[in-house]
């Protein structure tokens, strides 16, 4: 009963301030004689009106009827779920989250204080919308059949172990059901660690930044290297390598058909499981190194790809290191879009070069790789 007459409350307070902001609109554009021409509305109020609107529709959908409805009476399953109206209301839950009312009534959609549903691909189909964070949930999440003993011992401390413990992973949502099954597959997903400890480590061609050079433009340069962050990092091959030389590195990355996030974990990583377009959950000008792989690529707006670089800029302390490899994008692209967009941060070019993308999607599509180390300014 509170909570409902709480929501009214809220609702004739909207509808008053509508009105207020409709009166005050009428009242400062009454034509006279000598003035025609109508006035625009002011941007602010357009603004206020549509902030008002989108509240009184949000909380309309939400308030829960006094007396259930012959809908809700036909079909019980559609009523909204509790804690999705508390999460609503008060914790931090994404505002794109209340644009996919379907995928987020089936997220919340579960029973209190028993075992989650098995549901990570329902998770990621929000996160990839903008809907994250997610909504906290009050259950427990399911852990794998028959993990691997719990002593310290049965995970690897080497971040490149012979090979990953399968039984660490639930397989039920993945067409493969072992890492093995993913190296057949394709080595180059990143679960071969054999594979992927030659990475990062050796030069082929000018788009190559082997770590131990990234280490030593850095001592050159008088920079320390300790904390970095690294964007779309799959299975976390740069952090295992960069933690071989003392260096923090988290890994952002989705399970997108495969469990990246696990088998960063099972390497002794720390997995960061954000979309692209989240902003970096760390702290301003903390960071030393920031890296985007693979997935930062022609594929991504350039106006979200411009976010993103600023957001970089944000976490980077003074004088620490922002690292494209093997950044990609259409060879006009590069010179006429990416490398104005890029020297909107300012920084010193350390490194920069660049080379065909030879696949058949780059000849396809006449792309070019694009390889560049900048250093961020000390002051500005």
């Amino acid at each position: 009963m509170g909570f409902t007459m709480g929501l009214n409350l809220v609702l004739l307070m909207a509808m008053v301030a509508t009105n207020i902001l409709s009166l005050y609109h009428l009242s400062t554009t009454v034509q006279s004689p000598k003035a025609p021409t109508p006035q625009p509305v002011p941007d602010h109020l357009l603004h206020q009106l549509h902030t008002i609107r989108a509240t009184i529709n949000h909380l309309t959908r939400l308030q829960p009827p006094s007396a259930p409805s012959a809908s809700a009476a036909a079909n019980p399953g559609s009523a909204i779920p509790s804690d999705l109206l508390l999460h609503s209301q008060l914790s931090p839950i994404a505002s794109a989250c209340h644009g996919y009312p379907d995928l987020l009534h089936r997220f919340m959609n579960y029973t209190p204080f028993s075992l989650c549903p098995h549901d990570p691909d329902l998770a990621e189909a929000l996160i990839l919308r903008g809907c994250h964070p997610l909504p906290r949930r009050r259950c427990f999440s399911r852990t794998p059949p028959k993990p691997a003993a719990a002593a310290a011992s049965s995970l690897p401390h080497n971040p490149f172990p012979p090979a990953l413990p399968d039984s660490n992973v639930i397989w039920a949502k993945y067409s493969c059901k072992s890492f093995s099954c993913l190296n057949h597959y394709n080595p180059n997903l990143g679960f071969d660690t054999s594979h992927e400890s030659s990475k990062f480590t050796t030069y082929t061609s000018e788009l190559d930044l082997p770590v131990s050079q990234l280490l030593q433009i850095a001592k050159s340069a008088g920079s320390v290297l300790r904390l970095g962050i690294d964007i779309g990092g799959g299975t976390g091959t740069f952090a295992a390598t960069m933690k071989m030389h003392n260096v923090t590195v988290v890994t952002t990355t989705m399970n997108l058909g495969a469990p990246y996030n696990e088998a960063a974990a099972l390497r002794g990583l720390v997995p960061l499981h954000v979309p692209l377009q989240q902003r970096l959950p760390v702290f301003d000008g903390v960071v030393d190194l920031v890296r985007c792989g693979h997935a930062v690529n022609r594929w991504i707006p350039e106006t979200v790809l411009e976010f993103m670089l600023f957001d970089i800029d944000r976490v980077l302390r003074a004088g620490g290191y922002l690292w494209l490899d093997h950044f990609f994008g259409k060879g006009v692209s590069i010179e006429k879009v990416y490398k104005p967009l890029i020297g909107k941060l300012g920084y010193k070019k350390v490194k920069w070069a660049t080379a065909n993308k030879t696949d058949s999607s780059g000849l396809k599509n006449g792309e070019v790789y694009l390889t560049a180390l900048l250093q961020k300014p000390v002051t500005k």
